[in-house]
Order: structure tokens, then sequence, then C-alpha cells
């Protein structure tokens, strides 16, 4: 044995480290994760933090060079214009009056990742029918200047390289321009897809998700929180509470730090202090829940949120064609 492991003393050290990190994690956080179908993006912190303990004991052990972990590819993120709607009745945005009386302006980001030579899609915002469309003194009266695969276009990038198209919710302010993209994996909340297939819903439309829901095109249904590729740099978050399968993204960049879009967990940043809670919500209590975890999300991470319907958060990222890293 000698040459292969350190001495015996080395050995007892690195056991109690990986010992002492088990007893910290508490007995029902493991029973969790044991008996659940899927991870949090907390349980992910947790199995992250433990995988580096193990990594430390067996460093001591083994006597040989550590080849070093797999790089994780490069991650950058675009904001892409995905329209705008003016609220000449705000009052929705509250059902407990903050807005009455009041317009706002909402913009509509969508959002292209690039992961290593993968691209995936966040959203894919109003119809390219609302070209030009002017704004009108309607409640909500949306309108679109450009569509996406003109701005993808100028980065060199085809609806078919979209390998992936992801849906904060089935809304269609999120899902218009959707079936440009008929060959990507569109992941859409498990609960959301069958709420579609239930009947007639609100600012819903299933024929804008044609390529998908008339069975032909791949679908992932999404549960809790996914891991998109499996390194922890794009996460998908369970926000359930505007719908019921809403999602937020979590996107790690190397220079730029984590950033959360926040799907419609809320449509202003200024619903943050007043946990205003829109009045065509599904379930107010998860909306509340949604917004204090993604709150908490980024006071953890460090990161940085960007309500994708607030025209103040349009500058916290790189200005299009350029591209976040």
């Amino acid at each position: 044995m000698a040459g292969s492991f350190t001495s015996a003393a080395t050995r007892t050290r690195a056991g109690r480290a990986f010992r002492a990190h088990r007893r910290a994690v508490p007995v029902h956080a493991r029973c969790r994760r044991r008996h659940s179908g899927h991870l949090s993006i907390e349980d992910h912190e947790m199995k992250f933090t433990l995988w580096r303990h193990v990594v430390s004991c067996v460093s001591l052990l083994a006597s040989g060079p550590i080849q070093a972990a797999p790089a994780v590819p490069d991650v950058a993120l675009w904001r892409l214009d995905c329209g705008e709607l003016q609220m000449n009745d705000a009052s929705p945005l509250s059902d407990a009056g903050s807005y009455s009386g009041k317009s706002r302006r909402l913009s509509d980001g969508c959002y292209l990742i690039r992961h290593g030579k993968e691209l995936l899609l966040w959203d894919a915002g109003l119809p390219a029918t609302l070209l030009g469309t002017p704004i009108d003194a309607q409640p909500i009266s949306p309108t679109l200047a450009v569509d996406l695969p003109t701005q993808l276009a100028r980065i060199g990038i085809r609806p078919n390289d979209i390998g992936r198209l992801a849906i904060s919710h089935y809304h269609f302010d999120h899902v218009g321009q959707a079936a440009t993209f008929p060959h990507a994996m569109l992941l859409i909340g498990a609960k959301d897809w069958a709420a579609l297939h239930s009947g007639t819903i609100p600012f819903a439309d299933p024929h804008l998700l044609a390529p998908w829901f008339s069975g032909g095109g791949k679908v992932d249904l999404i549960e809790g929180d996914r891991d998109v590729f499996g390194d922890g740099s794009v996460v998908m978050l369970a926000t359930p509470g505007h719908t019921p399968g809403e999602s937020s993204l979590l996107v790690r960049l190397p220079k730029t730090g984590a950033v959360i879009l926040t799907g419609d967990v809320v449509h202003l940043a200024a619903q943050w202090p007043l946990s205003a809670v829109p009045i065509w919500n599904t379930e107010r209590a998860d909306s509340l829940a949604s917004m204090d975890r993604l709150q908490k999300l980024a006071a953890n991470f460090g990161a940085t949120i960007i309500v994708q319907h607030d025209p103040a958060d349009i500058g916290k990222l790189a200005r299009f064609p350029a591209a976040s890293r």
C-alpha cells in the first residue's frame, strides 16, 4: 500500500470531515431528497457542497495527481425585444388596489442562452401578427416592433439552430412566436401543459403551441426545479402562482454572475415591496411564496433579478446585439 495512500491519521481526518458535513445536513432534508422525485435548487446546492467535501477527502487519500473536472461550457445571455404592452388600466396588477386608476407600460423580454454549442430560448414573446400594431386605448394594448427571427439573424442564428425552447408559462405574450421554432424541444411546466388541455384559459391560445400541441413536436414536461444542462449553469425554478406551472430561470454567467429571469412572478419591480398579486393569478398563496423564494434565492446567490416586463430592468443586461457573459 505504500505510495498509494497517505497515513492512517490523514485518512481519519478525511473521514471525520465527511461525517461532520453529513451531520450538518438535517435528517428531514436527506429524507426529502431520498423520497421526492426531483431536487430543488436548494437541494442541488447542498448536493454540490457535499460533493466538494468528498473530492477534498479523496484528494487527501490519493497519491497521484488529481485530474481536473471537466470545465463548464461557456455561457452567454442575450436579451431580445419581444414587444411592449400598454396597460391603460393597470389595476389588475394588484388585487389589493395598489394600481387602481393608474397606467403602466410593460416591456416583453425573451432571452437567448448559449451553453457551449447548445442554444436555449427562454420565452417567445408576443405573436408576430402584432408587428407594427399601434398602441390604442384598450385596457391592455400590445405591440411588436421586430420579430425573433430578424433579431436572431443579426447574431448569425437561424430558428432551426435553437435546440430548446423553455417557456415560463402559457400566456400569449410568452408563447406568441413559439411556432417559429418547431424543431426545438419544448420545456414547459407539467401543470401548465395539463391546464392547456383542460379547456379555455384566459390569455392562453393553444394554437400558438401547435407544433407540440398536435403531438408532433418534442415536449419535456417540467415538475419542480430542472437543471437543464446538468451542471448548475441554467436552472428552471418552480415558481407557481401566476399560472399553475409557472417557472423562472436561473442563469450563472462566468463574468456577470448569477441572473434570475422572473417570468411573471412579478410584472414590475415595484410589486416586490407591495406584495402585489395580480387579479388574474391562479393561486394567491403560491404567488406570494414564489415572490419570497426568488428574493431569497437572489440574496443567497448574489443574483441579479431581471423582471421581464419591467422596462427599468432592460439596462441590467448587455444591449442587443451584445451578450452578457
